[in-house]
């Protein structure tokens, strides 16, 4: 899983996501490594990171 930069040392609200999967993107709370992971597709989770930038 890969961390943002938010998540280091601090306490906020930030997840992690997973890489090399080329069907899903799973997408966690930092805080709770062990918990559940919500997967998108590669194409959902791309139009969030565009939609995201632009704001």
């Amino acid at each position: 899983m890969r961390s943002d930069t938010c998540a280091n040392g601090r306490d906020a609200n930030c997840v992690e996501i997973g890489l090399g999967h080329p069907t899903a993107v799973p997408v966690r709370d930092s805080k709770a490594p062990a918990g559940p992971a919500l997967l998108v597709s590669p194409e959902a989770f791309s139009a969030l990171i565009e939609a995201v930038a632009t704001r």
